[in-house]
Parts: C-alpha cells; sequence; structure tokens
C-alpha cells in the first residue's frame, strides 16, 4: 500500500495522544489538566467498545479482511491498537502523578494510601469503611461450585486470590461501587486528602474474607463491546424502530469483553482464571497505576471550585453577536440577512429565540427539523413542543440510532409525540446525521421561509462546548432544496440531485469530487488553484486518492484536521502541497468547513459530514453553500486564524507523526481559541440593541489574543472524538 495512507485506528489514537499532550502541557491550569487526562480515558474507553469491538466482531467471520488503505488485516490492526495502547499507558500514568504531585506541593491536595495516613485518619478510614461501606457490598467467592458472575462494562471491582486447600482457584471479588461516595475526602484541617473508595475495599478485603488468606488482590475494569448491529436487528422484525432499539440497548450490556485492566500485578493462576472466563488474550491486559477511572476528576474539581481561580480556566461565557439587534424579534432580521452564529464564542440563543418566535408567531405554518442529539433538558425540543400544542405543523425526525443517545433519543421521541409533532425516524439502515431547520411562513407577503444549517447538534450544552457554526437564512433556493431533504425523510426516499445544498448519501461524495476537479483544472491550466477543508476526521479513500491527485497537479490544500486523517501529507512526489493542521485545546473542534477556490470565486459550505465514508455515502448529511459576503469573509477569517495557531497547532510529518507548532522569533503566539474568546468580547460590545433598520455586520476586526477573567467555563466532553 502507499506511503501517503495512515491506518485509520492508528491515526485515531494518535489524536488521542494528543489530547494526553494537554494534560501534560505545564501552560494549561491543573485541574484543567486533570479533565484532559479524563477526556484520554473516557475517549480510550469508547474507542475499545466500538473500533476494538467492531474490529473483534470482524475476525470471528473474516480473518483474511484487509483495511482498504493500508491493507492490513483486522488482526494485525488488533496487535498494532493494543501494542500501541500499552505503550500510552505509563504516559498517562506519568501524567496524572504528575498533575498531583503539583496539586500536592502548591495546594496541599493529595490523594492518599494507607502508607501516607495519619493514625487519626486510619481510624476515620476504618469506621468509615465498617458503617458506610460494609453494609452494601456484595462479595462473592468464585470457584468451580460457583458460576463466574457477569461484570458490568466500565466498572470496578476488586478482586483477590484467594488460599484454597484444593488445587482448584478461588477468586474473591467485590464491585466497588454502589449507593456510596467514590472519592472520601478526610477531615483533615487546612488541607484537601482525600482517598477512593475502591482502594478502601481492597485495603480491607481481608476482613471481607476472613475465613480465608489472601494471596495477592487488584482492582480490576473490563471494557466490552458495544458495537451493536442495526442492520441485522432490524431483519425481518415487523415492530416498530423504538422496541428495537430498546432490545439492543439491553444487548449491548451483555457483549464479550475486549479489554481487562488491572491495578496491581495479579499472579500467574489468577490471571489465567480471568483470561480463560472472559475469553481474553495477556494483550489485552493493561496495568496502570493511575485511577482505573478517571471520572474521579469531577469530584475533586467541585471541592476545588473555590481553592484558586489559576486552578481553572479563566472566564468564557458565550457573548452577544454582534450580527443581530438584540432586542427586536429574531425572526424579521433573519429575513433581512443572512445571520452567522459561531459556537461556543457566541451564544445559541439566537438560534432558540428564533424557534420559540416560530412557535408563537400566527404567520409560521410549519416548522421542520432533524434531531440527532439534544440536552437531557432540551429548549430545543421544548419550542417544537410549544410549536405543535400552538397548532403548528411540527416535523421533527429522531435519530434513535444516535451512538449512546438512543436511551435519550427514544424518550424524546415520545415526549414529541405525545405533544401532537409528526415523528419520523429516517431511511432504513441510514442514520440521519444532519443538522437542518426549516419554517416556512405565510404573510402577506407571501410565502417565506428561513432555514438553519449547523455544523453541530441542537444541543444547548455541548453549544457552550464545542466550536460550531450556525447559519441561518431566508435564502430561497436553500429554502426549496432543504423542503425537498424533509419531503424525501418523510417518504423515506433519498434527494438524488441537487443545485445549491450538497446532500449525502447521493449528492454530496460526488459533487465534492466536481468541486475538487475544478481546482485541478485551474491549476493545469496555470490558474491559482486552492482547497481548504476544516474536519474532525478523513477517512474516505475516494476522497483521499482525489485530494493526492489535486496535490500532484499542483493544487495547494490546507487542512484542519482535529481527529483521524488517513492521508499523509507532504510525501514526496505524492502529498507535498497539502498541509495538515489539528487543534487540540479548551474546546473540541466540531466545525466542518469546505473552501475551493480563492477570492469571490470560491465556493464555500459548512457542513455536518465529515470526509468520511460513514458521513458521505451512508448517512443523511447536508452542506449548504455561504453566498453572503460578509458572512463568507468572516469564515475565511475562521479558516485562516486557526491556520496560523503557533500555540494548540500540531502539524503533520510526512511519517505522519505530529509536531506541536511554536511561534519563530519575532512571531506573536496565537492561540487560536483564545483569540476567538477575545474577538467575541470585543464584538459583543458593538452588538446593536436595536435598529430599525438592516444592522450592518462591522468588518471582522483582528484583535490580539487576551486572558479573560471571571467564572471558569469548561468541558466534560470537550474532546469527545463522538461527534
Amino acid at each position: 500500500m502507499k506511503q501517503f495512507y495512515d491506518n485509520r485506528e492508528l491515526s485515531w489514537l494518535k489524536f488521542n495522544e494528543r489530547v494526553l499532550e494537554e494534560a501534560m502541557d505545564i501552560t494549561v491550569p491543573l485541574c484543567e489538566r486533570l479533565l484532559f487526562a479524563s477526556i484520554f480515558q473516557s475517549n480510550l474507553d469508547e474507542f475499545f467498545m466500538i473500533r476494538v469491538g467492531s474490529l473483534y466482531d470482524r475476525t470471528l467471520v473474516d480473518t483474511v479482511e484487509t483495511e482498504n488503505k493500508t491493507g492490513m488485516t483486522c488482526e494485525e490492526q488488533l496487535d498494532a491498537i493494543f501494542a500501541r495502547a500499552a505503550e500510552l499507558a505509563p504516559v498517562r500514568d506519568e501524567a496524572y502523578s504528575g498533575i498531583m504531585a503539583e496539586l500536592k506541593e502548591k495546594y496541599g491536595i493529595e490523594q492518599v494510601d494507607f502508607r501516607t495516613l495519619s493514625k487519626e485518619e486510619e481510624e476515620f478510614l476504618q469506621v468509615y469503611f465498617t458503617k458506610e461501606i460494609l453494609p452494601l457490598i456484595s462479595p462473592q467467592v468464585i470457584d468451580k461450585r460457583h458460576p463466574f458472575p457477569f461484570l458490568k462494562n466500565k466498572e470496578i471491582y476488586a478482586v483477590a486470590h484467594l488460599e484454597s486447600k484444593s488445587q482448584s482457584v478461588k477468586l474473591g471479588i467485590i464491585p466497588a461501587s454502589g449507593s456510596f461516595s467514590r472519592v472520601i475526602f478526610l477531615p483533615t484541617a487546612g488541607r484537601i486528602r482525600f482517598m477512593l473508595v475502591e482502594e478502601l475495599i481492597l485495603h480491607y478485603m481481608p476482613l471481607v474474607f476472613e475465613n480465608y488468606k489472601i494471596i495477592c488482590k487488584s482492582l480490576m475494569r473490563i471494557t466490552r463491546n458495544a458495537d451493536i448491529n442495526m442492520e441485522e436487528a432490524l431483519y425481518d422484525h415487523d415492530v416498530d424502530l423504538r422496541d428495537v432499539m430498546t432490545e439492543l440497548l439491553q444487548k449491548r450490556k451483555k457483549l464479550s469483553p475486549v479489554r481487562l485492566e488491572l491495578s496491581r500485578k495479579l499472579d500467574e493462576v489468577s490471571l489465567d482464571y480471568l483470561c480463560e472466563h472472559l475469553e481474553l488474550k495477556r494483550t489485552q491486559i493493561f496495568r496502570q497505576k493511575s485511577p482505573l477511572d478517571l471520572s474521579c476528576v469531577f469530584a475533586l474539581r467541585r471541592k476545588l471550585e473555590d481553592t484558586d481561580p489559576d486552578l481553572f480556566y479563566n472566564r468564557a461565557d458565550p457573548q452577544k453577536s454582534m450580527e443581530l439587534a438584540h432586542d427586536e424579534l429574531i425572526i424579521p432580521q433573519i429575513l433581512r440577512r443572512d445571520i452567522l452564529l459561531y459556537y461556543p464564542y457566541e451564544s445559541i440563543r439566537p438560534f432558540l429565540r428564533m424557534l420559540n418566535e416560530a412557535a408563537y408567531d400566527p404567520d409560521v405554518v410549519s416548522i421542520k427539523i432533524t434531531l440527532y442529539r439534544v440536552a437531557s433538558n432540551s429548549k430545543v425540543v421544548e419550542a417544537l413542543i410549544n410549536a405543535a400544542e400552538n397548532g403548528k405543523n411540527v416535523l421533527v425526525l429522531v435519530e434513535l440510532r444516535a451512538r449512546f443517545d438512543e436511551e435519550n433519543n427514544i424518550g424524546w421521541s415520545k415526549r414529541l409525540e405525545h405533544a401532537g409533532c409528526s415523528v419520523i425516524y429516517g431511511p432504513e439502515n441510514l442514520k440521519v446525521h444532519s443538522k437542518l431547520c426549516l419554517i416556512t411562513r405565510k404573510s402577506g407577503n407571501g410565502v417565506e421561509y428561513i432555514t438553519q444549517i449547523g455544523t453541530g447538534n441542537y444541543n444547548e450544552k455541548t453549544s457552550e462546548l464545542y466550536t460550531d457554526l450556525c447559519l441561518m437564512t431566508s435564502n430561497r433556493d436553500i429554502a426549496a432544496e432543504a423542503g425537498a431533504v424533509f419531503n424525501a425523510l418523510s417518504m423515506g426516499t433519498l434527494v438524488e440531485d441537487t443545485q445549491h445544498l450538497l446532500v449525502a448519501p447521493l449528492s454530496l461524495q460526488n459533487k465534492i469530487i466536481e468541486l475538487i476537479d475544478g481546482e485541478i483544472a485551474k491549476a493545469q491550466s496555470g490558474e491559482e488553484a486552492y482547497i481548504g477543508l476544516k474536519l474532525n476526521s478523513l477517512t474516505d479513500k475516494v476522497l483521499i486518492d482525489k485530494l493526492v491527485e489535486a496535490s500532484r497537479c499542483g493544487v495547494k490544500i490546507q487542512m484542519v484536521i482535529r481527529g483521524i486523517c488517513c492521508l499523509v501529507a507532504g510525501v514526496k512526489d505524492y502529498t507535498e502541497n497539502i498541509e495538515v493542521v489539528s487543534i487540540v485545546g479548551r474546546y473540541l473542534e466540531h466545525a466542518r468547513i469546505y473552501m475551493f477556490g480563492k477570492g469571490e470565486d470560491m465556493k464555500l459550505y459548512i457542513s455536518s459530514a465529515d470526509f468520511m465514508t460513514r458521513n458521505t455515502i451512508r448517512r443523511v448529511e447536508v452542506a449548504a453553500p455561504i453566498f453572503d459576503d460578509h458572512v463568507r469573509r468572516r469564515i475565511v477569517h475562521i479558516f485562516d486564524t486557526m491556520l496560523n495557531d503557533n500555540v494548540k497547532a500540531r502539524v503533520m510529518q510526512p511519517d505522519s507523526t505530529y509536531l506541536h507548532r511554536h511561534p519563530v522569533e519575532g512571531e506573536h503566539p496565537l492561540d487560536s481559541q483564545a483569540y476567538f474568546i477575545a474577538e467575541a468580547y470585543s464584538n459583543a460590545a458593538l452588538a446593536p440593541e436595536s435598529s430599525r433598520e438592516p444592522v450592518k455586520a462591522a468588518a471582522v476586526k483582528k484583535v490580539r489574543p487576551v486572558r479573560v477573567a471571571g467564572k471558569r467555563k469548561s468541558a466534560e466532553k470537550s474532546c469527545k472524538s463522538n461527534c
């Protein structure tokens, strides 16, 4: 296979390594570094559950199947994944121990063990265990007469090899979770000292199994395959999709283990016993010195909120958009000109106001929207319910197959249906990932439309954590094609061709190829040819090969790709004209931008679709053209700023590794996310309060990044790979 390809799974591990680098970056506040360590771990959990689970399933069916870019078999990929994950484990441990050492030295914050306890603290913990923990745990002894128990996915267990008179193995197992707090803060005056409950349970295992001698003991945690097969579940089922999804969610909880994590070394007998019953190889067992589940950092962060502001990022609230007059109705302003919102720097509130206005506007006839992931207490759903109860025709496509949001979406679909909304699920075998909303009004001016196209979910929570673009336009051509998308979804069909929107699965990949071909033709005729892309991932081999062809023809290609990139940039004779930059920072980079050409002739789109086969030909996705000159200039400004980031940017090398970009001599440091925070605050001061005339958008200003003081905002999932 050609040297300009990288394996998808190994490329993802490189992305997660960049997340881990943030946990080791001394310029990042300590509690935020803890958060990045936790994100690294939760990302890896999901990677094992989905990607490793999928590869494992395929080895059971086809042992010679190869990946289409690097030619690796599933077994070879699994071996490479396990080896690289084993290499990253001590790096994670080093990051965690380094953070905790700094917290102890500078702030007196310490995670303790029984070697560092005072006599009073040890007495406190013994009483705590006896009164608060012991009555609530359920220990089990496992041997020939007692079956091996079902171990829950990602739960922590204390396990011990118990001495037995017979030759058979006898294990003691105690679940380390239940109706008790995981983080135990010790009553130590003037300092914050804590212990994790699983360590307390492990320590007192001899009291629980008092009739046995413990040979060795450890904490353990298994990760189970979570890659449920939708198509197989739906085959020959004449039942509601909600019922099928409910059944699948129960099945997911019981799928096979793919990883075992241990906190301590167990003897060979115990390891053999666990491998036999969990059906794991030794390469799937990982030792780690840091906590097996780093979600404990959230309890610690809450405890430290008022300790020292330097432990956290400075305040960065979503700001008012300078595009809008904020004491006027939103809909009339959108009817006058296109509006672009840039989350999380700008607030999602104007979009929510638009939905609420539509819910009560007597001229609004219908609202149509696609929902993939929404907040737990969704204001978007609330507005749609209000609209339906006010007599509007509300059509909602709820994607029940959004991974790990299935249960949430099942509940929302029932609520929406109960309120009088028309709820649909979309085409069979295709997830609907597009972020599309169409509002239709009928007034004295005739029929008017407002179309909203976004790069991110209709989720107020993630709009403060993910960088996304939201376009609201009254363009009739865009509205007509958005209407065609909703009509197709309602009838279970697909849009076959469009003039303005790019609509997967039938009219996105092929249109992008045509756009790349247009730049190739320019290069071949001696004209300036350019492609700029901002994506989460690039894995589609068809598009990769076309980009390589464009590079070889002299097209300059610049890409900002946060995560997976299966194209290797800078390879002589192939990708010399391609630059790939990855930005990992405070927020999750999530917006997708496609740029073909430069200047007035540039064809510019925003989209929900990455250049992944699952997005381009296996989902319903929408990319929207940007026609408004001011919006176009603003998006180009956003893209160029990210390309020039020299603080959080990593640049791909010809060997597929990434190197941190640092300011060269005489160059100002530019953290693009900090820059956009400062810019949003600066622009908010210019936001008009009212305007009876069309609001003239001010020119985009160049401002230097500044630290914005005040309340902190950070993200539990700010670098989650799942989008």
